[in-house]
């Protein structure tokens, strides 16, 4: 049975299916247009409980997941979604003890994701330009307990990056080709890369450019998310989904200089060599 503590973040879910983010406080109150609830009265209580506000309106009491840290957290920039983070986790190979270079830190949503996989022995390098962009994702990392395997950096990365041998190395920028020679020198030899841009022309810009700084292996993928109504007597899918965010793109650091064939998917090298054919007829 896990106990709230003060300190603690819980969030509180009602019937109509609201989400409220919170800090445990003692003394403090939680307010809402349903009532108010006394931080006391959840303090040293088991999480997965009903509480009522003053007004008498029930709301559980629980952990938040990753997903709701992300999802509630404050922002001054678009963050990446839960559908696309949950999945590069598994193709960056992110577990306990990793370490990983980010660009650019925006709101700190993925940095919060990546810091809670990382721990306790991992660490997070997270870049960004803009000191405003920064200071919020101080703050989020801050109240959610995160920090201390964070490391933020104000930098253009253009100049490079302070870590090497770094494990994984995640590019969320507007032109990431721009910056591979500088991924590169920051990877380990196999390290993992990525990226999410949100159009076709960036990705293949990407692809060729990480073709020229010896990258390989690589994918691009976009990840789809079709919620429903969670009623059983009705259920079907909702009206609306979150369709397209961004384009994914992985690729491999290799150490040596490889033939073409490296660079290009086996069915592609097939559908290439037919339209050399095709030209060598004309």
């Amino acid at each position: 049975m896990i106990v709230a503590q003060e300190g603690d973040r819980v969030i509180l879910f009602s019937k109509d299916y609201k989400t409220y983010s919170l800090t445990l406080k003692a003394g403090a109150k939680f307010q809402t247009h349903r009532g108010v609830i006394e931080h006391d009265a959840l303090i040293g209580q088991p999480l997965g409980r009903e509480v009522r506000s003053h007004t008498g309106y029930a709301f559980l009491v629980l952990q938040p997941s990753t997903y709701d840290l992300i999802r509630l957290a404050r922002r001054n920039s678009q963050i990446m979604f839960p559908k696309d983070i949950g999945y590069l986790l598994l193709r960056l190979n992110i577990y306990p003890g990793v370490r990983v270079i980010e660009a650019g830190t925006g709101s700190g949503g993925l940095t919060m994701a990546l810091a809670r996989s990382v721990r306790p022995d991992g660490h997070i390098y997270s870049y960004d330009q803009r000191a405003d962009m920064l200071q919020v994702a101080r703050q989020n990392l801050d109240e959610v307990g995160l920090s201390a395997w964070v490391t933020l950096k104000e930098r253009d990365i253009a100049q490079g990056f302070d870590e090497v041998d770094v494990d994984a190395l995640f590019l969320d920028v507007r032109e990431p080709w721009v910056y591979l020679p500088q991924a590169y020198a920051a990877l380990k030899g196999g390290g993992f890369f990525g990226a999410i841009v949100p159009t076709t022309n960036q990705v293949s810009r990407l692809l060729h450019d990480l073709r020229i700084n010896r990258f390989s292996a690589h994918e691009v993928e976009e990840v789809l998310v079709r919620p429903y109504k969670a009623v059983s007597g009705r259920l079907r899918p909702m009206d609306r989904m979150i369709a397209h965010t961004g384009y994914l793109i992985f690729a491999r650091k290799v150490i040596d200089e490889l033939d073409e064939e490296w660079f290009v998917p086996k069915r592609g090298r097939h559908r290439a060599q037919a339209c050399e054919d095709v030209d060598d007829e004309w």
